[in-house]
């Protein structure tokens, strides 16, 4: 299945600005990275956001988000994020933020 166009746009406008952003096709999807690390990308109609161990359960008590459990166990450090999470812009711009954040925190690769 195809990634949502329209959401990889919105978050490609949500990066525009941010230094060192590169994109890869990955899972179905495509993948975003700063300084060679992940922040997230878009899986069909979601929003995958990195989000880190630290931000984890905070990030999941947001409207729209789910753990990100494609081998069966949640990764503790990103989630999912359905339409009804990021179709406002505040709180799109809040996602790419806080996998931004994380990423920027880890040593460039």
């Amino acid at each position: 299945m195809a990634y949502n166009e329209k959401l990889a746009e919105l978050v490609r406008t949500e990066l525009a600005g941010v230094a060192g952003v590169t994109e890869k096709k990955l899972f179905g999807g495509i993948c975003l990275l700063v300084r060679g690390n992940m922040i997230g990308g878009v899986v069909n109609d979601d929003l995958m956001v990195r989000v880190g161990p630290e931000r984890y359960a905070e990030a999941l008590r947001l409207p729209g988000a789910r753990p990100m459990a494609f081998t069966g166990k949640p990764m503790k450090s990103m989630g999912y994020v359905g339409p009804p999470g990021w179709k406002d812009k505040k709180a799109l711009k809040q996602w790419v933020a806080m996998g931004v954040e994380f990423a920027a925190s880890l040593s460039e690769k």
